[in-house]
């Protein structure tokens, strides 16, 4: 079985009108976005993943062309027409409403998943399995310093362990952290969540606890606990799961970059 993934940008103009019919089809520039963003508007991303088999005779899933043009020919009118109408809402029944526009739309795979991007920082992911729940995702950032040290090692077999991590001092790191939800749209908001509320959970769970700390000696979850990317990303979820249990979403996971090459995700 493949998973085959395709991110596809668009942008809706701010007046509501709808682009040349020749301009989707050309989709002259659909790096930057086709229809393109020409001054003050709304842009969106929507990754749309598939599964199946290879096709014998192309090797391909499928040709991503056909995704291109599907969510622009489908999805681009839809969005354009609930941001019109003023019932775009919260936007996770348009996700599902995304993911039912395009799941017969392509022969030879099946649909698996759709992620609309509001944001760089806020999605919204409908998933086959999981429907008609949505998955809310946002992104927060903190700042800390760290030491990798297990008190059981010799100096060297810290040293040889953890290497530069193991500086007696400690290091910083900004990191970034996304947090997801699961749960069912509310039919009139169209959210999973109130987002500020979302980020006010996070923010006093986690970003005040952990922002501009010592991790090791001023947050008392790591007082016996190396922090890790993945004891953090681990320590963040269980923080996070009690403040969300009262909530009309649930915590899917917790998602923690160290670096923008190193991140740890963990979920239960």
């Amino acid at each position: 079985m493949f998973r085959l993934s395709r991110a596809v940008r668009f942008a809706i103009d701010s007046r509501g009108s709808a682009p040349r019919a020749d301009s989707i089809t050309r989709a002259v520039n659909g790096h930057a976005g086709s229809p393109p963003l020409v001054g003050i508007g709304y842009f969106f991303t929507l990754d749309v993943a598939l599964k199946g088999e290879l096709d014998p005779q192309t090797s391909y899933l499928l040709n991503i062309k056909h995704v291109d043009d599907a969510v622009r020919r489908g999805v681009v009118p839809l969005v354009r027409e609930r941001i019109a109408s003023h019932t775009f809402g919260g936007g996770a029944t348009v996700a599902r409403e995304i993911f039912a526009t395009l799941r017969d739309a392509f022969t030879g795979a099946t649909l698996d998943a759709v992620t609309l991007h509001l944001s760089p920082f806020l999605s919204l992911c409908a998933k086959a399995s999981e429907l008609p729940m949505v998955r809310l995702s946002q992104k927060f950032e903190f700042s800390a310093s760290h030491r990798l040290h297990n008190p059981a090692f010799t100096d060297e077999r810290n040293r040889t362990a953890f290497g530069k991590c193991n500086n007696p001092h400690g290091h910083g790191h900004n990191y970034e952290l996304q947090v997801t939800l699961l749960g069912a749209a509310d039919e009139k908001s169209g959210l999973v969540i109130d987002v500020p509320r979302f980020e006010s959970i996070v923010n006093e769970a986690v970003i005040q606890r952990f922002d501009h700390k010592n991790l090791n000696v001023e947050v008392a979850e790591f007082r016996d606990l190396n922090p890790s990317v993945e004891n953090i990303a681990a320590t963040i979820y269980r923080l996070l799961k009690p403040r969300f249990a009262a909530e009309h979403a649930k915590l899917a996971s917790v998602t923690v970059w160290e670096t923008p090459k190193t991140w740890a995700e963990y979920a239960e």
